[in-house]
C-alpha cells in the first residue's frame, strides 16, 4: 500500500477539505453553490447522490477524495474525523449538575 503523505491538492480546492473536516454538509452545499468541484458534483443533481450526502456526507466526501486523490494524508484524516464523529466522543451526558452514565 503506497500512502502519500504530502498536502498536495488536485480538483479538491483547499478550502474544501479542510472545511469539511469540521462542517461536511455546509461545505457539500457550498460546493454545489459555487461550481467549484463540477467533476465531483454535477449541476442535477441525482437522486441517490443527494440522499447520501443528507444521510451520511462523511463517505460521500471520502469518495471523492479517494477518486481525486487516492490514498493519502487527507483520506487518512478524513477518516479519522469519521471515526470520531460517529465513535460518538464519549459516554457522560451531561444534565443540569448531575451526570449520568449512559451505556
Amino acid at each position: 500500500m503506497n500512502v502519500h503523505l504530502n498536502l498536495a491538492t488536485h480538483a479538491i480546492p483547499l478550502w474544501f477539505l479542510v472545511l469539511s473536516l469540521f462542517l461536511p454538509r455546509i461545505c457539500i452545499v457550498l460546493a454545489w453553490l459555487q461550481h467549484s468541484m463540477t467533476q465531483f458534483i454535477p449541476s442535477t443533481v441525482g437522486l441517490i447522490p443527494a440522499i447520501v450526502a443528507l444521510l451520511i456526507p462523511r463517505l460521500l466526501i471520502l469518495y471523492w477524495i479517494y477518486t481525486d486523490l487516492g490514498i493519502g494524508l487527507w483520506f487518512l484524516l478524513h477518516v479519522i474525523a469519521l471515526l470520531i464523529a460517529w465513535g460518538g466522543g464519549s459516554q457522560r451526558v451531561y444534565t443540569r449538575r448531575r451526570v449520568t452514565y449512559v451505556d
